[in-house]
C-alpha cells in the first residue's frame, strides 16, 4: 500500500469503500452475508490504512467513519424544514370504522379506500437528511419543530446507508429528508444487559430507553458498542425527485436505495382491512425481534393524502391504532410525598417492582389527597398498575379481596412538609395541598431554581438539573440571588465536594489536573443572565399561574417591576386576560415579605430587568373608578352598581373618608354589604393604596396613538407547532398589527391559530366557538389590504 501514489490510492479508497458498504448492505439489512467475517475485517483494515496515510481521500460514505467520534460538548439544535407531526390515536374497533368513513368523506367516495399498513415501532423517531445521495445529517424529533443533531450517533448504524444506491435510469434526490424509527432489538438488549451486569452498571428495562439512551451519548463510541437499527416509514422535505404516487411506492423507493423498511407493512383495503391487519400484527407481536406499540394505517394514494391535508396537530390521513395499554397487579409498600416547585405535595405510592409493558414500574402517581381516597389506596394493598397510553404509571384501582387483615388506616395527606417541616395549607376549591416553606423549602428550592435558569426564562446557559441539585444540597445556594455570587474557588470547592460525597475521582484528577472550563462557562453564563427582558424576569420568578402570557400582559400593561410589585389585586384583575385567581396569586406573591426580600437580593446582586417603559396608554380606560370599584370584589357590589356610584361622582378617596353618604339609591342589602367591608380598616387601607396607585399611573399615562393597527381590538390564542415560523414570531406579527396574543382560550378570544399538537386549547376554541386559524389562514388576515 505505501507503494501507490496518490493517484492509486484514491482509486483503490473508492473501490474498497463501495465494496465494503455493499458488503454491510447485504449482512445488515438484507441479512445475506457475501463475505466472510475475517475476509472484511481484512479490508476494512486495508482502508483504514490507506485513509490514515492519505486522509483526502476519506469518502463521506465512508465505513470506517461507523466507528465512532470523540466526544461532542453537547447536541446542537436543528431545525425540521418539514415539522415531524404526530399521528392521532385510535383504541377500538368504531375508532378505526370512524376513521375510514372521514376518509371516504373527505376523498367524496363511497368505493374501498386503499391503505398502507404498517407497524408502530416502539423506539425514537429520526429525521436523516442526504444531499445528493450522501447522508449528512440526522436529528432526533425533539418538539416537532426543533430536534436534537445526533449525526455522528447515526453514522454508527450499520442498517443506514451513507451513501444511496443508484437506481438505473434515476437521478438521486439532490435532497431528501428520510423519517423512520431508531431501535433495539430485543435480542440485543439481552446481549446488551448481560454486558452491564458484568460491567457492574446499571441495566436497561426496555429495548426503547436502551435505545433512548445509547442515542443520546455525547460520545459516539459508546453507540457504536450497542447495536441500534432503523427503519424508514416517511418522508419530509423532498428537492429534485418527484414525490412517489403511493405511501407503498415510496417504501418501495427507499428499499431499492438501500434504506431499510419494514417487511411487515402491507396494503389493505378498507376498515375491515386495517382491522384484520390490526388483529395478524397482534397475534404476531410477542414473536417480532422488536417492540411495538401498535400499526400505523396510512390512506396509500399521495394524491389523496394532499386531498385530505391536515387537521391542527396531525394528518387526516393517518392514524394510530394503538394497542390496550398493559396491566400487571403489585403491593403499596409506602405512599411518600413528592414536593414541587410550587409546594404542590403530590402522593407516590411506593411499588413492589413489577413489569408492565416490558418498563420495570416501581412508582405510580396518585395525583392527589382526593384522589388516593377515592380509590381508597391503602399501604399493603394489592393494586392494579397500568401504563397509561404505554407511557405513565398509575394505579388504576384497588384489589379489595387482597386487603389485607386487619385493614390498614386509610391515607391522610401530612399537615407538614416532609422536607422542611414547614405547615401545609390547601385553598378552598382545590385538590393540591402545597408546602408552605417557599424558597426556604429544598425540594421547592431546587424546582425553582431549574425554572428560573430555563430557556424562556432567565436562560442561563451551563446551568443543568445536576449543577442545580449539588449547589443546593451542598448549601452553596439558598436563594436565587445566590447565584450571582457564586465564584470561580466557589464552584471548584463545589465539584470536589461533591466527588468526595459521590466516591468519583474524575481522570483530570488522577492525572494531576483540576478542569476549570465548565466553571467558568457557567460563570459567564450566570453573568449574561443578569439584563433579561421584564416579562421573562416576571416569569422567571416563578410566581403561581403566571406563565409568559401573563408575565407579558403585566410587562406590556404595567411598564416596570416597581409598579407590578405594588399592583394590588383590584388594579390586576382589570388587566387584559388576568382574572380573580391569578391577581390573587400575583398579588399575595409580592404581599409576602419573604418573595419581596428575594427579589430585592436579586436587584441588590446587579440583575436589571430591560425594557421598562411608562405604562400602557389603553392602561387609562382601565383605571376608570366604576371597574376599579368593580375589581375590588365588594360583596353584591355589582359592575352595574360601581357604574351608578361612579355617575354619581364617588372616587376611590372619597369612598374612603366618608360611606355613609353614598347609600342612597342603592338597594338595601347593597348598602349594607358596602358598609360592612368598608368598616374593614384593612380594606380602607387597601383602598387608599390603590387610589394613590391609580393616581401615579395616570400621571405617567402616554397618549394614545392616532390609529391602531388592522387587528386592533382581537385576541389571538397561539397553540401547537406551526409549519414555518415559532410562536414568538408569531406572536411579533399580531402585535405589531394591533392585536393583543392570550395564553388561554375564553369566550373573548377572537381567533386560535393551531399549529401541529394544539391540544386542549383547541378543544376549549371549538367547545366556546371560537374561530380557528391555521398558520397560511393568519398569514392571510396579516396581509396588507
Amino acid at each position: 500500500m505505501s507503494d501507490l501514489n496518490e493517484q492509486q490510492a484514491g482509486v483503490r479508497v473508492l473501490a474498497l469503500t463501495e465494496e465494503l458498504n455493499r458488503h454491510l448492505h447485504a449482512y445488515h439489512v438484507l441479512d445475506n452475508p457475501t463475505i466472510p467475517d475475517a475476509e472484511y475485517d481484512k479490508l476494512f483494515l486495508e482502508l483504514q490504512a490507506l485513509e490514515a496515510a492519505h486522509p483526502a481521500l476519506r469518502a463521506p460514505d465512508s465505513p470506517t467513519l461507523r466507528v465512532g467520534a470523540p466526544p461532542l460538548p453537547q447536541f446542537e439544535q436543528v431545525t425540521h424544514t418539514v415539522p415531524m407531526l404526530s399521528l392521532n390515536n385510535g383504541f377500538s374497533d368504531d375508532d378505526i370504522v370512524q376513521f375510514d368513513r372521514r376518509v371516504r368523506e373527505g376523498l367524496g367516495d363511497e368505493a374501498l379506500v386503499s391503505y398502507a399498513a404498517e407497524v408502530k415501532f416502539d423506539g425514537l423517531a429520526i429525521n436523516l437528511r442526504y444531499v445528493d445521495g450522501v447522508f449528512v445529517q440526522a436529528a432526533t424529533r425533539g418538539d416537532g419543530a426543533t430536534g436534537e443533531d445526533v449525526t455522528a450517533n447515526i453514522r454508527t448504524i450499520d442498517t443506514i446507508p451513507l451513501r444511496l444506491h443508484a437506481i438505473d435510469g434515476q437521478a438521486l434526490p439532490t435532497l431528501i429528508d428520510v423519517r423512520g424509527e431508531v431501535m433495539m432489538f430485543k435480542g440485543d438488549l439481552l446481549r446488551l444487559n448481560q454486558r452491564q451486569r458484568e460491567a457492574g452498571h446499571k441495566e436497561f428495562a426496555n429495548p426503547r430507553n436502551a435505545a433512548a439512551g445509547s442515542l443520546r451519548q455525547l460520545d459516539s463510541r459508546i453507540t457504536r458498542q450497542r447495536k441500534l437499527r432503523f427503519y424508514a416509514y416517511g418522508i419530509g422535505a423532498l428537492e429534485g425527485a418527484a414525490m412517489p404516487v403511493s405511501h407503498s411506492a415510496l417504501l418501495d423507493w427507499y428499499q431499492a436505495l438501500g434504506i431499510p423498511v419494514s417487511s411487515e407493512r402491507r396494503v389493505v383495503q378498507g376498515a375491515q382491512g386495517l382491522l384484520d391487519y390490526y388483529a395478524r400484527i397482534g397475534a404476531a407481536r410477542p414473536d417480532l425481534p422488536y417492540e411495538i406499540d401498535g400499526v400505523v394505517y396510512k390512506v396509500n394514494a399521495t394524491e389523496d393524502q394532499q386531498q385530505l391535508g391536515f387537521v391542527s396537530r396531525a394528518p387526516r390521513f393517518a392514524l394510530a391504532h394503538k394497542f390496550p395499554a398493559e396491566e400487571a397487579m403489585t403491593q403499596v409498600q409506602g405512599i411518600d410525598i413528592q414536593v414541587g416547585r410550587t409546594g404542590a405535595m403530590t402522593p407516590v405510592a411506593r411499588l413492589a417492582p413489577v413489569s408492565v409493558g416490558g418498563v420495570t414500574v416501581t412508582n405510580a402517581t396518585l395525583h392527589n389527597e382526593d384522589e388516593v381516597l377515592r380509590k381508597d389506596v391503602r399501604v399493603g394493598d394489592t393494586v392494579i398498575v397500568r401504563r397509561a397510553g404505554d407511557v405513565i404509571p398509575e394505579v388504576l384501582a384497588v384489589v379489595l379481596d387482597r386487603r389485607p387483615e386487619p385493614a390498614p388506616a386509610p391515607f391522610k395527606m401530612l399537615s407538614s412538609c416532609p422536607v422542611c417541616g414547614s405547615h401545609v395549607v390547601r385553598e378552598e376549591g382545590e385538590a393540591v395541598a402545597r408546602c408552605s416553606g417557599g424558597l426556604f423549602c429544598s425540594a421547592q428550592r431546587k424546582e425553582a431554581l431549574r425554572h428560573f435558569a430555563g430557556r424562556r426564562m432567565m436562560d442561563i446557559d451551563g446551568l443543568g438539573e445536576r449543577y442545580i441539585d449539588t449547589l443546593v444540597e451542598l448549601d452553596y445556594v439558598h436563594g436565587l440571588a445566590d447565584l450571582y455570587q457564586l465564584t470561580l474557588d466557589k464552584l471548584l470547592e463545589m465539584k470536589q465536594r461533591a466527588d468526595e460525597r459521590d466516591g468519583v475521582t474524575p481522570e483530570t484528577v488522577l492525572q494531576g489536573k483540576i478542569p476549570t472550563k465548565w466553571a467558568e462557562n457557567l460563570l459567564a453564563g450566570i453573568e449574561a443572565s443578569k439584563q433579561p427582558p421584564l416579562a421573562r424576569f416576571l416569569f422567571a420568578l416563578g410566581i403561581r399561574h403566571v406563565g409568559e402570557s401573563t408575565a407579558k400582559t403585566l410587562a406590556d400593561w404595567l411598564g416596570s417591576l416597581d409598579y407590578v410589585r405594588q399592583a394590588p389585586a383590584a388594579l390586576l384583575r382589570v388587566l387584559p386576560d388576568i382574572g380573580s385567581t391569578v391577581a390573587e396569586s400575583i398579588a399575595d406573591f409580592f404581599a409576602e415579605e419573604k418573595n419581596q426580600q428575594a427579589l430585592q437580593a436579586l436587584l441588590d446582586a446587579g440583575v436589571s430587568p430591560q425594557g421598562e417603559h411608562a405604562p400602557s396608554a389603553h392602561l387609562r380606560e382601565q383605571l376608570e373608578v366604576a371597574k376599579l370599584l368593580a375589581a375590588l370584589a365588594i360583596p353584591k357590589l355589582t359592575e352595574t352598581r360601581s357604574r351608578q356610584l361612579a355617575e354619581r361622582g364617588v372616587t376611590l378617596a372619597s369612598l374612603a373618608q366618608d360611606s355613609g353618604s353614598f347609600h342612597a339609591g342603592l338597594p338595601a342589602g347593597v348598602g349594607e354589604a358596602l358598609s360592612a367591608w368598608l368598616a374593614n380598616e384593612s380594606n380602607l387601607t387597601q383602598l387608599r393604596k390603590l387610589d394613590a396607585l391609580r393616581a401615579q399611573l395616570l400621571a405617567q399615562l402616554p397618549q394614545l396613538p392616532a390609529a391602531g393597527g388592522k387587528l386592533e381590538g382581537q385576541t389571538f390564542v397561539l397553540t401547537g407547532t406551526l409549519p414555518t415560523m415559532g410562536r414568538d414570531q408569531a406572536a411579533a406579527l399580531i402585535e405589531a398589527a394591533g392585536g393583543k396574543v392570550s395564553g388561554s382560550v375564553s369566550k373573548k378570544t377572537t381567533f386560535l391559530v393551531a399549529g401541529a399538537d394544539a391540544g386542549s386549547k383547541l378543544a376549549k376554541a371549538q367547545e366556546l366557538g371560537v374561530s380557528v386559524l391555521d398558520e397560511a389562514a393568519l398569514l392571510d388576515l396579516l396581509a396588507p389590504a
